[in-house]
Formats: C-alpha cells, structure tokens, sequence
C-alpha cells in the first residue's frame, strides 16, 4: 500500500494497550459491541478524577479561609467577646484595644489590647481592673478531649484595684451571689507572665489598705528571682508590709510543687512562711512551715479573718496546710505571755460561719496569762503587751481588780468553736492551783466553757462559764462548784511556822450579769455565793483573840503555841443582788467562841465592808468584846476595831438566833450532805435547842 507514515498496530501492542490503558480498554470495548466492559473500565477513571475535583475543591477552600483570616479583621469580634466576658463575670467589660488571633498553629494565640473590667453597681463607677494586654495561647489537641493547656498566659501593666465594704460585700465575687465555696482553680499554665502589675486592696472588714506590685517577667536564663509580690498600707490603723516571693513561672510542670516565700509585717506582728503549692495553680491545697510572733494573738484577725482570743505577747510555729476550705496547724508549739502553748488546730472555711478546732495544752501554765482572755493583763511577770499594760496601769491606778476592755461581740459571732485545753502544771494563781482543763464550745455566739475544771493540791472548782453573745448585750452565768478542798492548801497561809487554820473546804458560787466587760458583767450580777468549812482546826490564840480573850490570845500568841482547838463549822453565805454580795450569815464557830458576822462586797466599785462579832461560850473576867471590821477596796482591804463601848458579855443565843436559822436553806446549796455533817449539822441543831427559827431546805 505504499508508506502512508502510519505502522500497523502488532498484537503485542493492542496488548499492552488493552492491559495499561483503561481507555482503550473501555474504546475497544464499546466497538466490540460490550458495553458493560465499557463501564467497568470506565470507572476507575472516574474515581481519580473525583479525588482529584475534591481535593482541588478543600484545598480553594483552605487558600479561600487563609487568605479571609489573613486579611480578616478580628476586631469585629471585640464586642461579642466582651459581652459573653461581662456575663460570666457579673459585671460590665469593654475592649478599647486591637485583637489579634493566629489559628494556624498547633498552639492557637491571640491577643488582647485594652481591656477593662468595671465594678459591680454597689461599688461604683471606678473600674475594678484595666490591662494593657493580655496574651494567651493554648495547645489545640487537648481541646478535643474537654482540656484547656495554656501554654502562655501574659498580662502586661495590669492594674488591680480590689475592695470590700463593711457589709463584706467584695468585687472580686464573681459568683453573683452564688458562691460555691471552691477555692481558686486555675488550667494547667505552662508560662505565667506579669508585666509592671499594680495591686491595690481596700477592705472595711479587716480594716486592711495595700498598695502593691507584681512582676513575673522573668526570661529564660536571666538573673532574677521569679514571682514577685510586694507592698505596704495600714492594717487596723498599724503599718503594713507584705513580700511574697516564688520560683520561676516559665516551664511550670504541673506534677512538681512550686516553691514560694512570704513575710508580713503588720505593725508588732510579724509572720513567716516557707512553703510549696503542690499542683500550680490550684491553690485547693498547699502548705507552708510558718512562724509568727507579735503583741496580741486577737491582732491576726486582720490577716486570717479567723477571731481569735485575747492572749500576752506569743512567739509561735508550726506547719500550716490547705485543703480545700479546711486549713491546718500541725505541730503548733512556742509561748502565749509566759505560758508554753503546743497542739493542733484546724480551721474550716467552707461553712456559713467559719469553725475552729483545737486542741491545747500547757506544760506549765502561768495563771496570770489567762486575765487577757477577759482583757486584763499580768499583775506580775515579763510579758505583757502595750494595750495590757495601759490597762493594767489603769487598773492599778484606781485601785481595782475588775477590766473594762470591751467585748467585740461581732467577731464572736463571726466563727463557731470547739477547743479543748490542759494544762499540766498551773503556777502563779491567787490560790494553789495545780493542774487545769476545759472544753469550750462557741455556737452562733453562745460560748460555753463545759466542762471547766481546777485542780487543787486536794479538791478542785469545777462547773462551767457560758457567755451569750446573741444579743446586742452580752450575758454571762456561772456555775462553779468547790469540792474536797482543804482551806491550808487552798490558802497556804502560814503563821508561826505553821498553818493558822486547818480543815475542809467547800462553796458554790452561782451568778448571772449582763454586760460587754468583765466590769460591767459583775456590777450588775445576780445569784447566790456560799462557802462552808464543815470541819478542822484553828490555832487557839486566834480563835482567843476573835472573842476577844486579850489574856490569853495574847499569852498563846506571844508563847508561840501551837495548840490547836477544833474549827466545828464556818460558813459565809451572800445573796447577789445588782452585783452587791450581802450576807448576814457569816459564822465561825470553835470551841471557845462562835464568830458572827455580816457585811457586803460592791462588785461595781468594788469595795467591801464586814463586821464580825465574838460570842464567848463561857465567862471569862478579863475578857474584851469589840467587833471587828474589815473594809475598803477589795484589792487592799484593811482591819480594825470598831471604835465605842466594849459590849457586855452574854450568851450566844440571840447570835444564833439572828446568824444561824437559815443555814438549813442555805448548806444543801453547797451540799445536800452538809445539812447533816456531823459539826454543820450540829451547829444548825443547837441552833434550833436555844430557840433559833430553823428552816429547811426544800428537796
């Protein structure tokens, strides 16, 4: 046929055409006449080719969304950020600045410029907080599974202004009157930065000013020390200084503990703190080894919130934990005044009203330490702090016993309580004290000190103290129990080498007043106070003095004897009226005299003025009967014959008569048993034989 420039297709060639080109496979096909070959053939084509118009089509729109969030204006979103921010935190925020996002990355950022944060309506129109900037930037994978992981958190110049009025109403409350009772939890942050911070704190109820700084801007291999927080102001009208100080914030591991250091100075109080926060930022749970030390521990109110007694001067130590709302003092251990002090505390925050458990216990207890805790100070002794010495000065200087420091009723109804307390030893008390302890419980201003007891060298006080702080005054009960004593331990009193009087020893005082001081509690007091000695023995020149035996008395007193005569029975009994002890049951009976007295004890101006009178029971020729008085403050009381005629020598029973019918009523007050003692009993019964109206007590 001649060259045409065509060569004719082999079969091999038709072969591999058929086996590597699905369109010729398809062609041949369809000019076969099979045109399901055709269609088989045809459809792996169509599938690349689909792949092919879908990737094209992803990746327009991938360069589509690039290319709108690269010239997008992110600003737009400024006012939708801005009003979910104002919701969730109650209050109104406003962005004045640029924000800028990056979404292509696997660590999102963006940024913030100018942001402002107002207080809520009840504080005012100043804002609470204003930013220069805020950076954050997050890990993206996390997010998948529900977790935020910032990788950066940064805030350049930001500007705090906190503050909380004397209703405690606080603009850091987000809740919007839902409080949940948790601690601040913040997401795991990776790098945590502060620029030029400012921190100013404003708090009526702990009567706190601060004016501060914070900076966290360290750099990776710079020299400097991390987390920095310092400042001053006034706490409670005293000088204030806070330094906190922690390790670097950049590369935080959540798992490691981050360290930190704080000191506090608030006026003569200084406090502390070396610790670790064992998760950052999740400040549920930490703990620190903290000292403190200062004047007064009633002063820490302003730095912990937790109402705390009245105390000397106190150098202190322990360890101090969070976890959750429940904060720990383990170890407690140092000295209150001149008493050492060591225990455990606890303090739970997450209540309605904060409640404080403890327990206390002294080694060697100095009494005098315990006149703070009603506001008084030490008569004696190295410690005392400068409040208590102006009120021990004050005191003295009006020739008193009783303080007028007033009660804050507000803290005491600020925080529930329940503290046990021992003491081992007790020295320096105004009788021979041994060994004390207590349990004091504190209920929405209701404290209770049950049960509360005194140990004696033989026989202790026992009973209890409540106070009720619920009302606008305060009002205080007593009952208090003296058991199994002995008067010579009790009031070792020595005369002559020896103690002038011996014997058995017990009372009860029962007493109610109302009033914001110890003061005004006892000057207006109500109830009944009675002590009996239902048997011993008294040295018998004394008892011959008291009728008054001038012979003799003298003779034994000048012999320096040390005969005794039996002390049968003595009782003083008082009726309390508007804080006046008045008694005409004063009796002392022994077996050459029976001594009757009466007189009153003013609380309120606290003055006392007695007579007593001796009744001879036998006839003696050169005998003297003067009354004696004892009057004056009942801090210096002085004794004197009363001044007049000696009075004539008779019988006792008028004195019976007068002293001794209402000892029937008025022994089982002390003792249901002491109506029948073999010595009070008898003493009631001869009584009754000379013609003395005798009557008894209702069971």
């Amino acid at each position: 046929m001649g060259d045409s420039g065509v060569r004719p297709l082999s079969s091999n060639t038709l072969q591999d055409r058929e086996t590597g080109q699905p369109r010729w496979r398809a062609f041949r096909a369809w000019l076969d006449g099979d045109h399901a070959r055709a269609r088989d053939a045809e459809r792996p084509r169509s599938r690349h080719r689909a792949a092919l118009v879908t990737g094209a089509v992803f990746l327009a729109l991938a360069l589509l969304i690039g290319f709108i969030v690269a010239i997008w204006d992110w600003n737009w979103f400024r006012g939708p950020v801005a009003r979910i921010a104002s919701a969730r935190l109650h209050r109104q925020v406003t962005i004045t600045g640029n924000l800028d996002v990056n979404l292509w990355s696997w660590t999102p950022s963006a940024t913030v410029d100018g942001v402002h944060v107002a207080n809520p309506a009840w504080a005012g129109k100043d804002r609470m907080a204003d930013v220069g900037r805020i950076a954050v930037r997050i890990r993206l994978l996390p997010l998948f599974g529900g977790h935020l992981d910032l990788r950066l958190l940064e805030f350049d110049r930001p500007d705090v202004r906190l503050y909380r009025d004397g209703q405690g109403r606080a603009t850091w409350d987000f809740s919007g009157g839902k409080d949940s009772g948790k601690p601040l939890r913040l997401p795991p942050i990776r790098n945590f930065v502060i620029h030029d911070g400012k921190l100013q704190v404003r708090d009526d109820v702990r009567r706190l000013t601060f004016n501060g700084s914070i900076d966290a801007s360290e750099r990776l291999g710079a020299r400097n020390h991390g987390f920095e927080m310092s400042g001053q102001g006034a706490l409670n009208r005293q000088p204030f200084t806070l330094q906190v100080t922690g390790g670097p914030l950049l590369n935080i591991d959540r798992n490691r503990a981050y360290p930190f250091d704080a000191e506090i100075r608030a006026g003569a109080t200084y406090v502390t703190a070396k610790g670790a926060v064992p998760k950052p930022f999740d400040m549920g749970e930490f703990y620190m080894n903290t000292t403190a030390r200062g004047p007064d521990l009633a002063d820490l109110y302003g730095l912990t919130g937790v109402a705390l007694p009245n105390t000397p001067p106190y150098n202190l130590h322990g360890r101090l934990s969070r976890h959750e709302k429940v904060y720990r003092i383990d170890g407690l251990a140092g000295r209150v005044g001149s008493s050492d002090l060591a225990g455990a505390i606890s303090v739970d925050a997450g209540r309605p009203r904060t409640l404080l458990t403890a327990n206390l216990r002294s080694r060697d207890l100095y009494f005098p330490d315990l006149g703070a805790l009603f506001g008084g100070a030490p008569k004696h002794g190295p410690v005392a702090s400068p409040s208590q010495k102006i009120e021990a000065q004050h005191l003295a200087a009006e020739n008193r016993i009783f303080p007028d420091s007033t009660l804050d009723t507000r803290k005491i109804r600020s925080i529930d309580a329940d503290v046990t307390y021992k003491a081992t030893s007790i020295r320096g008390a105004p009788v021979n004290l041994t060994a004390g302890s207590a349990r004091v419980k504190l209920n929405d201003g209701l404290l209770r000190a049950e049960p509360l007891s005194l140990d004696l060298p033989k026989g202790r006080i026992a009973g209890y103290i409540q106070l009720n702080a619920r009302k606008a005054t305060p009002v205080t009960d007593l009952d208090l129990r003296l058991t199994n004593a002995r008067i010579e331990q009790l009031i070792p009193l020595k005369f002559q080498g020896g103690a002038p009087v011996t014997g058995a020893l017990v009372g009860r005082a029962k007493l109610t007043g109302s009033g914001d001081s110890v003061h005004k509690a006892f000057a207006n007091a109500d109830g009944q106070v009675v002590v009996v000695a239902p048997g011993g023995e008294i040295r018998r020149s004394i008892a011959e003095l008291m009728g008054v035996d001038v012979i003799k008395g003298l003779g034994l007193l000048f012999d320096k004897s040390q005969e005794t005569t039996p002390l049968r029975c003595a009782v003083g009994a008082f009726q309390v009226k508007n804080g006046v002890l008045d008694t005409n049951q004063l009796v002392f009976d022994t077996e050459p005299v029976l001594v009757t007295g009466s007189g009153q004890i003013n609380l309120g101006t606290e003055r006392l003025a007695f007579k007593a009178q001796g009744h001879p029971k036998k006839f003696q020729l050169v005998r003297l009967i003067v009354p004696v008085e004892v009057a004056g403050p009942i801090r210096s009381p002085s004794l004197k014959l009363e001044k007049g005629p000696a009075i004539a020598q008779g019988g006792i029973a008028a004195a019976l008569g007068s002293f001794l019918s209402p000892l029937a009523a008025i022994l089982p007050f002390v003792d249901p048993g002491l109506a029948k003692d073999a010595n009070c009993g008898a003493l009631v019964a001869g009584a009754a034989q000379k013609g003395a109206p005798v009557r008894t007590a209702a069971r």
